[in-house]
């Protein structure tokens, strides 16, 4: 037998080197090696459930928590009518509302947790004098600001980092820059002034640098010897802390602003995830999103705990938009470091796509999201096609009509799942 834990989770698709899905090869090893599978995950990808309703998989359905835990209440705070105030250390970014749970679950000597799926203390460093902002030289990515009295300033996707400049590079104006809005060592800092008698641990993939430590502090928290963990995505799946009883989210909208056409399903996944971390033992759970579109279907879906009315709506937007799981994807993506190069390709690449084939739509090239990144030019094709075409042979007979250049790299995703 196979079984698959967390099935929805985007991390099973590899995008480096040979890219694949590994839940769709550990399915087809099942079925090569006439063996049964279990796809287990307290939130389905759609393209699971929507596997279930035609009847290709079988489903067993868990109605319950473990023993006596039963799912946690939700609390949906609206950020237009409860925007924090200003303080003495500087900017707050914790309502009243979830302020005062804190407070009383500090009170009865049970533990908080709050979730903030975004590195470093300022994800933008801006002047205030001309608006120019920081930017990573090798990326069109702007820096992530680390700390805030030696600030180091970041790039989450090369590397790359430096000081903080004393002159703005465009308007010559000296210290002018301000750091906008949070990261988890923004949040760390609120905390610490606002409760400086809490025990406090925080943990991202900057802080916790190897396993060993973060064993530690899982043991702690475990052990009651922690009040508040800040914690980012590492903190979501797969512990029990029996004395964890409320968690806040402090930026319950961040993944909608996504350009994936998953990105309504990754939001509702990561908060359910997140609200299953509290009141997992006797004591009852509370939850407390902070967000500025209470109203919106994917919230409300989280906060009455109803995934069948999230699905459903999920499965005829992506129906309507001929989008998976009801047509399967192709993506080439193309980079150089010459950019005229990468143009001329595409050029001729474009000349030679499919036309007139019934059940086929292409489209592209187009700049990426992210078009420059590690000193590379970036576009994009994107092809969707009808369930019932092979897809790989029409891919395999349009590259097979050009001559791909050295300087230029192209990928192939069938199925992908990054669109940056």
């Amino acid at each position: 037998m196979i079984v698959l834990d967390e099935e929805h989770d985007g991390s099973y698709k590899q995008e480096d080197g040979v890219i694949y899905q590994g839940r769709d090869m550990a399915v087809l090893k099942a079925s090569v090696d006439k063996i049964p599978i279990i796809l287990a995950s307290a939130t389905p990808s759609i393209e699971t459930i929507n596997n279930v309703n035609i009847g290709k998989y079988g489903i067993v359905k868990l109605t319950s928590r473990f023993g006596v835990a039963v799912m946690p209440e939700v609390d949906l705070i609206d950020m237009r009518q409860n925007q924090p105030v200003k303080e003495s250390w500087g900017k707050s970014w914790l309502s009243s509302v979830l302020v005062k749970q804190i407070e009383e679950k500090l009170l009865n000597k049970e533990q908080v947790m709050l979730y903030i799926n975004r590195r470093g203390y300022a994800p933008l460093v801006l002047c205030s004098e001309c608006g120019n902002r920081l930017q990573c030289p090798h990326c069109n990515v702007y820096l992530t600001a680390h700390s805030k009295d030696d600030t180091k300033c970041c790039c989450h996707h090369c590397g790359y980092s430096r000081r903080l400049p004393k002159v703005c590079g465009k308007c010559g104006k000296e210290d002018t820059w301000v750091l906008v809005g949070p990261g988890i060592e923004r949040i760390e800092e609120e905390v610490k002034n606002r409760f400086p008698n809490a025990k406090i641990e925080t943990i991202s993939s900057d802080i916790i640098t190897s396993q060993t430590r973060l064993n530690e502090i899982i043991r702690k928290i475990s052990a009651s010897e922690v009040d508040i963990i800040i914690g980012t995505q590492i903190l979501v799946k797969g512990h029990h802390f029996p004395n964890l009883t409320l968690v806040g989210v402090v930026d319950g909208d961040m993944s909608f602003s996504s350009s994936d056409l998953r990105a309504n399903e990754n939001t509702f996944q990561l908060l359910t995830q997140v609200s299953g971390r509290a009141g997992r033992d006797v004591k009852k759970g509370k939850v407390v999103i902070q967000t500025y579109n209470p109203d919106n279907s994917v919230m409300q879906a989280i906060k009455n705990n109803d995934r069948a009315s999230f699905v459903k709506q999920e499965l005829k937007d992506r129906k309507d938009a001929l989008m998976p799981p009801f047509t399967k994807l192709a993506a080439f993506i193309l980079s150089s470091k010459n950019k005229q190069a990468l143009e001329n390709f595409c050029y001729v690449l474009k000349q030679k796509m499919p036309v007139g084939i019934d059940g086929i739509q292409t489209y592209g090239p187009i700049d990426s999201p992210l078009s420059y990144l590690k000193n590379n030019y970036r576009k994009r094709f994107l092809i969707v096609v009808d369930r019932k075409i092979h897809i790989q042979d029409i891919l395999k007979k349009w590259l097979s009509m050009v001559i791909i250049p050295s300087s230029v790299k192209l990928k192939v995703d069938i199925d992908p799942y990054n669109f940056m």
